[in-house]
């Protein structure tokens, strides 16, 4: 877990904006169950993928503004993003092939 960031919507832009590294969000809230399953993937991919890509999480509850921003409906939700933008999105519990693909394209 000490690979992950832990994003706020205070923090958003200087951590996930203006980062010089990809960085995937995974917007999240502790009540919602598919969540919980993609928890263990993100902290392993942010071990994984340490010094080349940046991985958060954002509790949506906690931080409401963000994700109104991008429009999220659902959770969990995975941003990439690279430069300042949005390069590509999941929604669900998605399999960790499936992050590592969106990664790779962005590194």
């Amino acid at each position: 877990m000490e690979n992950v960031i832990h994003v706020t919507d205070s923090e958003f832009e200087s951590k996930v904006l203006e980062s010089d590294l990809p960085v995937v969000v995974d917007f999240w809230a502790p009540w919602c169950g598919p969540c919980k399953a993609i928890g263990p993937v993100v902290e392993e991919l942010a071990e994984e993928y340490a010094g080349k890509a940046v991985i958060g999480k954002m509790n949506v509850d906690e931080n409401p503004a963000t994700p109104g921003k991008f429009g999220i409906r659902a959770i969990p939700t995975l941003i990439l993003f690279k430069g300042g933008n949005v390069v590509d999105q999941v929604t669900g519990a998605v399999g960790k092939s499936q992050l590592t693909a969106m990664l790779d394209k962005a590194i």
